[in-house]
């Protein structure tokens, strides 16, 4: 491991920083820090650095910032232990992804408490070399729509309540940064208007909410959906739904499934034409099958089955995904023909801004945490560094 007091140097790297394309720069890092981005002719001596060599031709962009991801590699943030939290913040570089929020599940109160007093505990003390970041904890459910559950267990489900919302932050250590939620569920309103005074992002999602509906609670403070297109009211000529208040209201930002199973790539097309770049999330919604073998996992209590690219209950019920937000990124670039400065948007910019750390991450740029990925010829993962340090290496990774 490279020491995190050195200054490290990655040169002869094309980089998409926060306001340029460089065609042949550097970025120099220490103390998980970027100090300078540059053009490398400018560059007076690189004898005082520790080098990172990068072939020639691959590409530098921010790490990307999964909001939505339940689990991967056989662990979830519902088993509440910090092995748990260790094993998803040491898988996740290898798909590009640098900081997440830790999902949870609908499930019993006592089991939802667990995980959020895990989540809150790892957070004090996660180490800082080699592994994705836990930017916090995202609650999906439970206070949802019970026929809008999907793999969320419907015995589980509660109407939003405030009470039990403080006693959870507190719980938590207050490490809740996103609620999913049905606003038109009793007591909706009130909650989206005590997240909103409150700085945590509230997100319409599982909900079968009416556009007028989707409209009293984006004026309650609601700026969030909740994997677009699944689990919602969708588009109708009559009804617009969750859906069309989604594509017509550029207050709320929509994470999307970007695997052309959840969404087909023609759908991603025709969200990301209505919300263009400043108005999606990539994410994943992956559960602890990801990087796994097909077999049969759990999820929230519930058996899924994973075979050919597909996670689904018993009923057929697609249950959470086995995508990577590396593939997410080129599958976006894939299926709209956007740019990679537009799917870095996607991955990177809109979850930091989104989340209000936009000051530390999202982009490269002098004074934000060292998170970079290198992509080569094929847009694939390289490289991934993790606030100043090599978390993956892909040909590491092969030997």
């Amino acid at each position: 491991m490279i020491p995190k007091d050195n200054l490290i140097l990655i040169k002869n790297i094309q980089i998409y920083s926060e306001d340029r394309f460089i065609e042949n720069g550097y970025i120099i890092m220490k103390n998980k820090k970027i100090i300078e981005v540059g053009v490398l002719s400018d560059l007076e001596n690189d004898q005082d650095y520790q080098i990172i060599e990068v072939p020639s031709g691959f590409i530098a962009v921010p790490g990307f910032i999964d909001v939505h991801i339940h689990g991967v590699n056989g662990a979830d943030t519902m088993d509440a232990t910090k092995e748990a939290l260790d094993t998803m913040a040491s898988a996740l570089p290898k798909e590009g992804t640098t900081s997440f929020l830790a999902t949870t599940i609908t499930q019993e109160r006592k089991e939802i408490e667990k995980a959020l007093i895990n989540a809150g505990e790892y957070m004090k003390t996660q180490a800082d070399q080699g592994k994705a970041e836990v930017l916090g904890i995202h609650l999906e459910g439970p206070f949802v729509n019970a026929k809008r559950a999907g793999a969320q267990p419907v015995h589980h489900i509660i109407d939003p309540n405030v009470s039990f919302l403080k006693e959870w932050l507190a719980l938590s250590n207050h490490s809740i940064k996103l609620v999913t939620l049905a606003p038109e569920q009793p007591n909706g309103l009130e909650m989206v208007r005590y997240l909103k005074e409150n700085g945590i992002i509230a997100s319409i999602g599982h909900s079968d909410a009416t556009y007028e509906q989707v409209v009293e609670a984006i004026e309650a403070g609601a700026n969030h959906v909740t994997h677009l297109f699944n689990q919602m009211k969708g588009l109708h000529h009559r009804e617009p739904g969750v859906v069309g208040a989604a594509f017509l209201h550029d207050e709320l930002k929509a994470e999307i499934i970007a695997d052309g199973v959840h969404v087909r790539p023609e759908m991603v097309k025709l969200a990301y034409q209505q919300k263009q770049r400043e108005g999606l999330i990539l994410i994943t919604d992956s559960m602890r099958a990801k990087c796994l073998k097909n077999g049969t996992y759990d999820l929230g209590g519930q058996e899924v089955t994973v075979k050919d690219g597909k996670a689904v209950l018993e009923d057929g019920t697609l249950a959470g995904s086995i995508l990577k937000l590396g593939q997410a990124f080129k599958n976006i670039l894939n299926y709209t023909g956007c740019s990679i400065e537009d799917a870095i948007q996607m991955a990177s910019v809109n979850p930091a801004k989104q989340l209000n750390i936009y000051d530390r991450k999202g982009s490269i740029a002098k004074g934000k945490d060292a998170d970079i990925v290198i992509l080569d010829h094929n847009r694939e993962i390289f490289m991934t560094i993790c606030r100043g340090e090599v978390a993956f290496h892909k040909e590491d990774d092969i030997k």
